[in-house]
C-alpha cells in the first residue's frame, strides 16, 4: 500500500505563482521532491512509456519526512466552550439516522471523549442516549427502544441540576402499527456535567492535540439542534421545533441553528439572540429535505424551510489540512504543459499532478488542449474496484482486478470518496474535492483520463504541434474570455463533468469563430457545479436519468452550491449534441472497434481530412485502450438533441459486441435487444461541421480514440487523420458555410 503521499494547493497555475506541496509519509528519513514535465504518463506494455523530463527547480531537493494525520467526517463546530458549559439543560434536534450499526455516535453536545466529561445525546445500539460525566465518573439514561433508519425521530434530553432530574425524549414523526421505538425515559442522577469543550453537532471532542479534534462521527441527518440553559417541559420543546423562539423562551435559549440558511456557505447559522454560529466542517451535504418537507415542493430555492437538514457522515472529506513541506513559485517563461511533483522515499514513488497555463491574455501557441479537470475530481480516489463488488463486474463483464491504490483506498477512508462511490451509510457522493492526494490520477496508474490523456499531449509534441494548457478551472472562471485568444481548442478523452459557466464558454467560443475539437466519449454529460467561494470543491447530483453508480433521493436534485437542477444535461435544456454533435450512446469496456469512411468524408467539405487514407481503409483496428480506436464510451448523432443538420458523419463505427449496451436515458422501457449485436443506436458518430465565423468542430466520440495515436511509432492512419484535422484547424482560413 502507499506510504508516501502528496498534493497541492492548486492544480493550475501560471508563471509568478506559487504551489505548496503537503507530503506524508509513514516512514521516517527523507523523502526526494523533483518537479517533473511529462509528456506521457502511460507506462502500460504497448503504451508510449512513461515519458518525463526533470525541471531544474529550486524547490528540487531532500525533505524531512512526517506522517500528518486527516480529520475525516463532517460535524458542526461552535467555538465557544464558555457558553455551553452548562449545569441545567436542554438539548434536542430531529434527526434522520442511516446507520445505527455503528456504535456511539454523537449527535450533539459538549463532550470531551477522552476525559469522560461533558454531556451529549449520541446513538449506541440504535437508541439515543444522554451522557453526562464529570471527569471521573459518567452516568447514562438509555431510550430502551432502537430506531429506523430513514426516518425521522424527535429526540431530546434534559437535564435538572438542582434535583437531578434527567428526562430523555425519542419519538418518531410517523407512527406505525406494532412499532416499539418510541420511548421517554426518567431517571435520577447523581453525576453533573463537567468540562466538555466545544460545543459540536454529529461528533464530539476527541480530547487530542492535534488535527484529528472530532470522535464519534454520526451518520444522518441532523435538523433544528438547539440548546436551552435550563430543563424545559416536553411542550415547551414542542414549541422549538418550528426553528423560531418564543419570546419566554429568548433569554433562555443558548443557540438555535437554522441549516436552511446560507446553503452554500460553511457556517451554521444561530438564529437565538446570542449569535453562537458554528463552523461547517468537512462539507456535510446540503439542501437536504428536513423532517417537515410534504412533498408540496421540490426544489429547496423556493421553499427553504423545508430543507432544514444537514446529512452528515463519517467519512466526509474536504480539505486533509496537511501543513506545507515545500513551495514553489513557477518561474516567468515557463512552458505551458502537464506537470508533476514527483515524490520518491525507498521504493516508494507518488506523483502531485498540475498544469502550467500562459499568463493571462497571453497565449503562446494556436491550439489549447483542455484538460478535464472537473471529470478528474468526479472519479478522483474511486472505490469502485473494491467496494462496488458485483455493479463493478456488471458495469465491465469481467472480473475486477486490484491494484495497490484500490488496497490503500479501501484501508484509508481519509482521503476521501469518489463522486461514483456510496458514502459508508449507502447515500450518494454529491461533493468532490482536489485538496487531498490523487490515486488513479497520475503517472504510472490506469488508462482512465489523466494517463489517457497524455496519449494527447504525447502525439502533439512527437508531431511539433504548439500547444498551451488550460483546465476546465481556468474556464469555469473566465469564460469565453479565455478561449478566444485561441483558433482551436481540443479537448481530453472524457469531459464529462461540466458547469453551466463552462458549457456556455464553448458555445459562444465556437459562435464566434473557434474550432473545436472533442477527442472524447460521453462528454458533456453531468451538469455540476463549482464552489462559489471554496476553492477546489465540486457538487454534483445524480438526479432523473443516466448511467448512474447512485440515485438522488427525490426532492434532492437542486445542487446546494448554485440552486440549479443536477443531473444530465440533456435533462436541463443543453444537450450534449449542441457542443460537439454527439452525445452517449453506449458503453462497453472489453474491446473497442475501428471505425469505416462514409460516403459523406468524400464531400470536399471533408475530403482534406482523409488526404492519406484509402476509401475502405479500417480507421483504427489497433491501439491501447481496449484494442481499438472506437469503444469504451462512444457518442453518436441525434438531430433531435441537438445535432446541427448539416453535420457531416464521416466515419462510423458499427462492430460491438453484447458487453457493449445501449445508454438507459435513450430507451423507455427495459428490453433485452440493448447490446452492440442485436441493437443499431449501439455506434460510433465521427462528426465534422462548420460553425458561425469561419469556425468548425470535429468530434471523435470515443474514449478510446487517443489511445491509437502512438501505435506504430505514430505513423497510422487514426494519428494522419488527427494531424490533417489539426493543422487545419489552426490554419486562418475560414471554413466556409455549407
Amino acid at each position: 500500500m502507499r506510504r508516501l503521499l502528496g498534493y497541492t494547493d492548486e492544480i493550475s497555475v501560471q508563471p509568478g505563482q506559487t504551489l505548496n506541496f503537503k507530503v506524508s509519509s509513514e516512514d521516517e528519513g527523507q523523502f526526494h521532491l523533483q518537479i517533473v514535465h511529462i509528456r506521457s504518463g502511460d507506462d502500460s506494455p504497448g503504451g508510449p512509456g512513461l515519458k518525463q523530463r526533470i525541471i531544474d527547480a529550486d524547490v528540487n531537493g531532500d525533505y524531512t519526512a512526517r506522517y500528518q494525520a486527516t480529520q475525516i467526517g463532517s460535524f458542526v463546530s461552535i467555538d465557544r466552550p464558555d457558553a455551553f458549559a452548562l449545569e441545567s439543560f436542554t438539548i434536542q434536534a430531529l434527526i434522520w439516522p442511516t446507520l445505527l450499526s455503528k456504535d456511539e455516535q454523537t449527535v450533539m453536545g459538549a463532550w470531551d471523549g477522552a476525559a469522560g466529561s461533558g454531556y451529549r445525546i449520541m446513538m449506541r445500539d440504535g437508541e439515543a442516549v444522554l451522557q453526562i460525566g464529570d471527569g471521573e465518573k459518567t452516568e447514562s439514561l438509555a431510550s430502551g427502544a432502537a430506531m429506523h433508519e430513514r426516518r425521522w425521530y424527535f429526540v431530546s434530553a434534559s437535564f435538572d441540576a438542582q434535583t437531578g432530574k434527567t428526562v430523555l425524549v425519542q419519538e418518531p414523526l410517523t407512527r406505525y402499527a406494532g412499532e416499539h421505538d418510541k420511548a421517554n425515559q426518567e431517571l435520577t442522577m447523581t453525576v453533573k456535567p463537567g468540562t466538555g469543550g466545544r460545543f459540536l453537532i454529529a461528533a464530539h471532542n476527541s480530547g487530542n492535540d492535534g488535527p484529528v479534534v472530532a470522535d464519534g462521527l454520526f451518520n444522518g441527518k441532523i435538523d433544528t439542534p438547539c440548546v436551552v440553559n435550563r430543563a424545559l417541559s416536553r411542550a415547551s420543546m414542542e414549541r422549538l421545533k418550528e426553528r423560531s423562539i418564543p419570546r419566554d423562551l429568548a433569554t433562555d435559549v443558548v443557540a438555535l441553528w437554522d441549516f436552511s440558511k446560507d446553503m452554500a456557505g460553511i457556517t451554521a447559522h444561530d438564529v437565538s439572540a446570542n449569535r453562537h454560529h458554528g463552523a461547517i466542517v468537512n462539507m456535510p451535504t446540503r439542501a437536504m429535505k428536513g423532517w417537515n418537507h410534504d412533498g408540496s415542493e421540490m426544489v429547496w430555492t423556493h421553499k427553504p424551510e423545508h430543507y432544514g437538514a444537514i446529512h452528515f457522515h463519517d467519512d466526509d472529506v474536504y480539505d486533509c489540512g496537511w501543513e506545507t513541506d515545500a513551495s514553489w513559485t513557477v518561474p516567468e517563461g515557463t512552458k505551458s504543459g502537464t506537470y508533476c511533483v514527483e515524490l520518491t522515499q525507498g521504493d516508494q514513488w507518488f506523483y502531485i499532478p498540475f498544469y502550467v497555463r500562459p499568463p493571462t491574455g497571453k497565449p503562446t501557441a494556436k491550439l489549447a488542449l483542455l484538460i478535464a479537470t472537473c471529470s478528474y475530481y468526479a472519479y478522483v480516489n474511486n472505490h469502485m474496484a473494491y467496494d462496488w463488488g458485483t455493479l463493478g463486474e456488471h458495469s465491465g463483464n469481467t472480473f475486477t482486478m486490484f491494484d495497490m491504490e484500490d488496497m490503500h483506498l479501501h484501508m484509508h477512508p481519509e482521503h476521501g470518496l469518489s463522486m461514483y462511490d456510496n458514502h459508508s451509510d449507502g447515500s450518494g457522493v454529491a461533493y468532490a474535492s482536489r485538496l487531498r492526494p490523487f490515486m488513479h490520477m497520475g503517472p504510472r496508474a490506469n488508462l482512465w483520463q489523466y494517463n489517457a490523456d497524455t496519449h494527447i499531449t504525447d502525439w502533439l509534441e512527437e508531431k511539433g504541434i504548439d500547444f498551451d494548457v488550460i483546465t476546465d478551472d481556468d474556464m469555469h472562471a473566465e469564460g469565453v474570455s479565455l478561449l478566444e485568444h485561441y483558433d482551436c481548442v481540443m479537448t481530453t478523452t472524457h469531459p464529462e463533468y461540466y458547469t453551466t459557466e463552462m458549457m456556455h464558454a464553448l458555445l459562444n467560443y465556437q459562435q464566434k469563430g473557434g474550432r473545436f475539437i472533442y477527442m472524447g466519449g460521453n462528454g458533456f454529460y453531468w451538469r455540476v457545479a463549482l464552489h462559489p467561494s471554496l476553492p477546489g470543491v465540486m457538487e454534483m447530483r445524480r438526479a432523473e436519468d443516466g448511467m448512474r453508480s447512485w440515485i438522488a433521493e427525490g426532492g434532492e436534485y437542486y445542487m446546494s452550491f448554485t440552486g440549479e437542477l443536477g443531473g444530465l444535461w440533456r435533462r436541463n435544456g443543453l444537450s450534449p449534441e449542441a457542443i460537439c454533435g454527439t452525445g452517449f450512446a453506449a458503453q462497453g469496456f472489453n474491446h473497442a472497434s475501428h471505425y469505416l469512411r462514409t460516403d459523406a468524408s468524400e464531400d470536399p467539405r471533408a475530403s482534406w481530412m482523409f488526404e492519406g487514407i484509402g476509401r475502405d481503409e479500417k480507421i483504427g483496428d489497433f491501439g491501447t485502450v481496449l484494442g481499438g480506436a472506437a469503444g469504451s464510451e462512444i457518442d453518436s448523432i441525434d438531430h433531435e438533441e441537438g445535432t446541427p443538420p448539416h453535420a457531416l458523419v464521416v466515419a462510423e463505427a458499427t462492430e460491438f459486441g453484447v458487453d457493449v449496451h445501449w445508454v438507459k436515458e435513450e430507451f423507455n422501457h427495459s428490453h433485452s435487444a440493448v447490446n452492440g449485436e442485436n441493437c443499431p443506436h449501439v455506434r460510433c458518430d465521427m462528426v465534422f461541421y462548420e460553425t458561425p465565423n469561419g469556425g468548425a468542430v470535429f468530434s471523435t466520440s470515443s474514449i478510446a480514440f487517443a489511445g491509437s495515436l502512438a501505435h506504430n511509432t505514430y505513423d497510422n492512419n487514426v494519428s494522419r487523420l488527427l494531424e490533417n484535422v489539426v493543422r487545419r484547424f489552426v490554419d486562418e482560413e475560414p471554413f466556409e458555410a455549407p
